[in-house]
């Protein structure tokens, strides 16, 4: 049977694949592979997204804030209900974590709170753990099913197709085309986007590319009872300074996690006993919340490169090869802005304006940051 032919291959239809493969349909043929049954199904279908401006380095602050009118107008209309609700986020410092705040006392979106009025605004922590804190009021809760469906929706509307338990088991290139071949067939492109996730380095490998050195990350979460007789409906995400663990309100309950960066292997990740137990004693141990029992737990992967900034572009070493890839844990609220920094430096070879303008440039997305090496 002869190879389906596209102008783009996107491989990976977690959000990232997802948010690309749909800004790259308007006026090109792609096609979505992915691997799994359903899109989304490992670290997208699993992530407690927060949109936060100061969170991460400062080229995260840059791609988030490109995509913030786009989450406020409900993905241009495609959402069926808010992208962004209100949330907050509140960073408390334990005794001897003080200097963490030192930058943060800079910067104009975050208010210098005094332990008392942290335990105001959280009334569950106590009071002798914290000495200081400071709230970023203007944090949201990002609607990641809504997001993801939304981008799934424009890329069906612009004619672009999805095609689900497509793992890429050989890539090959000639004659300036890929080929891809996956249990459901072959399809063939110039151009192949690498979306891959956690999985990125190793379709790379396929191609006969090295590695940018991609970490895959166990994330651990869980949900509890709130405390009875308390609404927790417009806490805002709590986290220490240290970033050892969070909880934040989730449908009525807590989200808690200790928020563990474990370096593994690519795969259907599962949360560990160990870190479970944890979780739930830092959080017994900062705040007087009691836990019985816990009602749900699951882990996800947040995948990092060296230096923690995502990697957008082509590879120097194959003509085609374009990374979409080491998101981290920014991926879900830098979606937007990568999805676009993507498109236009396949379909133009630059950045969008607004994202070069506040300081971006191609080099500091780049694979080749890698490939100099």
């Amino acid at each position: 049977m002869a190879a389906k032919t596209a102008d783009i291959i996107v491989i990976g239809a977690g959000m990232a694949g997802a948010s690309a493969a749909a800004h790259l349909t308007d006026g090109r043929r792609v096609v979505l592979l992915e691997g799994e049954s359903h899109p989304g199904y490992h670290s997208t279908g699993r992530s407690a997204a927060l949109f936060s401006e100061t969170y991460g380095p400062p080229a995260v602050h840059i791609l988030t804030r490109a995509g913030r009118g786009f989450y406020e107008d409900r993905a241009g209309g495609l959402a069926e209900h808010p992208i962004l609700t209100p949330r907050g986020v509140l960073v408390f410092a334990m005794p001897g974590q003080e200097s963490l705040f030192d930058d943060a006392r800079q910067d104009p979106t975050v208010l210098v709170l005094t332990g008392a009025e942290a335990c105001a605004l959280v009334p569950v922590l106590r009071p002798e753990k914290i000495v200081a804190a400071i709230h970023e009021p203007g944090a949201m809760d990002i609607d990641v099913h809504g997001l993801h469906a939304a981008y799934l929706r424009l890329l069906r509307r612009r004619g672009g197709d999805l095609v689900t338990g497509a793992r890429v088991v050989r890539l090959g290139h000639s004659g300036g085309v890929w080929t891809a071949t996956t249990p459901v067939g072959e399809f063939a492109a110039p151009v192949v986007v690498n979306a891959a996730g956690a999985w990125a380095d190793q379709v790379a490998a396929l191609a006969g590319l090295p590695p940018v050195g991609l970490v895959p990350k166990r994330r651990t979460a869980l949900n509890v009872a709130a405390p009875s007789g308390i609404d927790v409906g417009a806490w805002p995400l709590t986290i220490d300074a240290a970033e050892t663990g969070y909880f934040k309100p989730e449908a009525g309950k807590l989200l808690v996690s200790p928020a563990d960066e474990t370096p593994v292997a690519p795969a259907d990740v599962q949360a560990e006993e160990i870190d479970i137990a944890i979780a739930l004693d830092r959080l017994t141990r900062r705040t007087t919340i009691a836990v019985t029992h816990v009602e749900r737990k699951w882990a996800g992967l947040r995948s990092f490169v060296a230096d923690k900034i995502p990697v957008v572009g082509f590879d120097s070493l194959a003509s085609g090869f374009f990374w979409l890839a080491g998101q981290g844990g920014y991926g879900i609220q830098t979606t937007e802005g990568l999805a676009r920094c993507a498109a236009m430096l396949i379909g133009a070879g630059r950045l969008p304006a607004d994202i070069a303008a506040a300081g971006i440039a191609p080099a500091t997305l780049s694979p080749a940051r890698f490939r100099a090496c």
